[in-house]
């Protein structure tokens, strides 16, 4: 048994957000994926709306699922329209699922200048679309839209809204925070006025959005206060600043009110869950999210990182691996040896004291000098393997030379003669491309490919390019950052120079080495 129900609009009103599009099929793996987590509820959509909620509803008709229920989301009926007679109500019922949703007005300016009808009207319009749903044999929760807003404006009327809705017979009514804007307090107080009027015989939830900055200490009030039913998104996404973001709620609620939310063990698949959801939706996941965020427990100050060796947890407030996240150091000049010994253990190099605070004090200097390794940790641990007496690169530069030569209209053609060292011998090749880096690639693949035929799974994927300092204006620092992969992991490096040439070819032949003594490693391990 779970002390707080979660209602998951992730598909719903997640997909409000600027930017969201997902299709039915996509709609579906996210669901599934919920269901898996072990949510309570799943709202898939509007089936009155738009034919992909409907094409959504068809398709989970006939899948099984294990532990959400999915949920079918509505308006109550039109002013002046018997419920019956409702095409949007039909609809509802017609998406077959046990549960429906339904909202309705609690502020006295929508009831008169939004839906143009009465009081009185709105109260029978609320009353009896729950209780025709409840005929129909559905499980009803009631979202009683604004009714923070509303219960500011009209107490008595906020109220009668929330009893129209339990006197027709919804099993849980949730307070919604629509416009975003309450406080916490005021999350608590509404929620216990509600509680009072309503008695022990229906169930309060919490619906909040994050246009103050305070949709997830809403949620977290509304429950201290009363409500056992939470509603949210993954990843916080939803209309303009977004919903309370479950990500966050969830693990509150478990790890620091101690209220259970999912089945046991659950907890530590958020992690990867709001990754997939991202993947999905075609969007990057927010580093910086609490909990799940790939920064959530990054540690950056020297000072810090050398308080976390020492004590672990000493700047963490919970274990990472109870929602699936990590520790990580972050390498700059803000950190110390301790940092470059952690980075080390992240990636099993051994790594010397002396060495780590040598590599520390070179990273200091690169960095005032443009270089910027946060992103690029590729390139730091090739500098800590490098420190290792017997570390042979795969191939060692001699020399190269960059032309590019346009003529008559023509396109560009840029070619890239290359001199390397590999295993002792001298290699000289040249390769045209549509600029320098795909030049340069061409020239260095062409050298390395009789001896590390496995390059050819390395692939480059993404190519940055940010000027240091604007003041210098074309004679400014570049610096490169080059994403790699090669279908089982992505890298990245980094190059840094007045010339955007050189700074390229640092980060591109960082990004090979790594790839070719990865491989080798790999290769090594699997030998022994």
């Amino acid at each position: 048994m779970v002390d707080v129900e979660v209602f998951d609009t992730t598909l719903r009103d997640g997909t409000q957000r600027e930017g969201v599009s997902l299709s039915a099929a996509d709609k579906l793996r996210i669901a599934e994926r919920l269901d898996q987590l072990g949510v309570a509820f799943i709202e898939g959509g509007w089936p009155g709306s738009n034919p992909k909620d409907a094409e959504f509803f068809a398709r989970a008709r006939e899948r099984s699922w294990q532990r959400a229920a999915i949920v079918a989301f509505g308006a109550t009926r039109r002013a002046g329209a018997r419920a019956a007679d409702d095409a949007s109500l039909r609809a509802l019922v017609d998406a077959g699922t046990r549960v429906v949703s339904i909202f309705g007005k609690s502020w006295t300016l929508h009831v008169e200048r939004v839906l143009r009808t009465t009081r009185e009207e709105n109260l029978a319009m609320i009353e009896e679309t729950v209780a025709f749903l409840r005929a129909q044999g559905k499980r009803v929760i009631y979202d009683a839209e604004h009714f923070f807003d509303g219960w500011r404006a009209d107490a008595a009327y906020a109220i009668a809204t929330l009893e129209a809705a339990a006197r027709g017979g919804a099993e849980t009514i949730v307070l919604c925070d629509t416009n975003g804007g309450s406080l916490p307090w005021q999350i608590a107080d509404g929620v216990r006025v509600a509680a009072a009027a309503l008695g022990d015989g229906v169930r309060l939830g919490i619906h909040a959005h994050d246009d103050g900055g305070c949709g997830v200490a809403n949620t977290l009030s509304a429950v201290r206060a009363g409500a056992r039913h939470v509603q949210g998104t993954i990843n916080g996404w939803g209309e303009r600043c977004g919903n309370a973001n479950l990500c966050a709620v969830i693990p509150d609620l478990e790890l620091k009110l101690g209220l259970r939310c999912l089945p046991t063990g659950a907890l530590m698949e958020l992690t990867e869950l709001s990754r997939f959801v991202c993947d999905v939706a075609n969007l990057r996941q927010d580093d910086h999210m609490p909990y799940v965020g790939r920064s959530a427990f990054a540690h950056k100050g020297g000072v810090h990182v050398a308080a976390m060796r020492a004590a672990p947890g000493a700047y963490e407030h919970i274990e990472p691996a109870r929602v699936g996240n990590g520790t990580r150091a972050v390498v700059s000049e803000l950190g110390g040896r301790a940092t470059m010994l952690t980075k080390a253990d992240e990636h099993g190099v051994p790594l010397a004291a002396d060495d780590a605070a040598a590599l520390i004090g070179h990273i200091k200097d690169r960095e005032r000098a443009g270089f910027a390794f946060e992103s690029a940790e590729a390139s730091v641990e090739l500098m800590m393997r490098r420190t290792a007496a017997d570390y042979v690169p795969p191939f060692r530069l001699i020399g190269y030379r960059v032309t590019c030569a346009q003529q008559d209209g023509e396109e560009p053609l840029t070619e890239a003669t290359l001199m390397i060292d590999v295993g002792g011998r001298t290699l000289h090749t040249a390769a045209t491309g549509c600029g320098p880096v795909h030049a340069l690639d061409g020239a260095l693949r062409r050298a390395l490919e009789p001896a590390f035929p496995q390059i050819a799974a390395v692939r480059l994927v993404d190519y940055k390019v940010r000027i240091v300092d604007g003041r210098e204006g074309t004679a400014a620092i570049t610096r490169v950052l080059v994403d790699a992969g090669d279908g089982d992991r992505r890298w990245s490096t980094l190059g840094a120079s007045p010339n955007i040439v050189e700074a390229s070819w640092q980060a591109l032949a960082d990004s090979i080495e790594y790839a070719l003594q990865r491989r080798a490693s790999a290769a090594a391990a699997v030998a022994s």
